[in-house]
């Protein structure tokens, strides 16, 4: 089993798996109106995922960790040298299209551009084995106040001083 990680706003939870967001906004590996979710390898990637998107002049949200368990049979790796050009978004979204339209698998690894050497993957909620795959309930979780903004509604402690 290979369990994927996906870091949301407690008030989408319910709809974490629906690939909503992503079909309204796009994403990296998609165009606005298809419909993709962004999971990741580790918890700590789902964070950095998560914190480069976080607005640090708004108050910051509740968030929740959901999972997912696919198995190896779920998963498509395209060749690494269909990402040397993951920076670029046209690109990326050309090659998460072409993935989506395919519909040989109901999950693709691509190469997190945050942290190059990790993998996030991509789940389609439209492949017909999309429903076998279980999901987790949604589990709170508070951003270490050292990472978030200082505007985000977490109250922030002082580091002690000692004389």
């Amino acid at each position: 089993m290979i369990t994927v990680y996906r870091l949301v706003k407690t008030a989408r939870a319910h709809e974490a798996f629906t690939g909503e967001g992503a079909r309204l906004f796009g994403g990296r590996w998609n165009a606005p109106g298809s419909r993709v979710v962004y999971t990741s390898a580790t918890r700590s990637l789902a964070l950095l995922e998560t914190l480069v998107h976080v607005d640090a002049s708004l108050p910051l949200p509740s968030f929740s960790f959901l999972t997912a368990a696919l198995t190896p049979d779920d998963v498509e790796t395209l060749p690494a040298d269909a990402f040397a050009r993951r920076d670029d978004l046209a690109h990326t979204r050309a090659l998460g299209e072409a993935w989506l339209r395919a519909a040989r698998h109901p999950a693709l690894a691509v190469p997190s551009v945050i942290v190059p050497e990790e993998t996030n993957y991509l789940l389609n909620p439209g492949h017909p084995r999309f429903a076998a795959i279980s999901t987790s309930p949604a589990r709170a979780f508070r951003f270490d106040q050292r990472l978030v903004p200082a505007s985000a509604t977490y109250p922030r402690v002082s580091p002690r001083r000692t004389p």
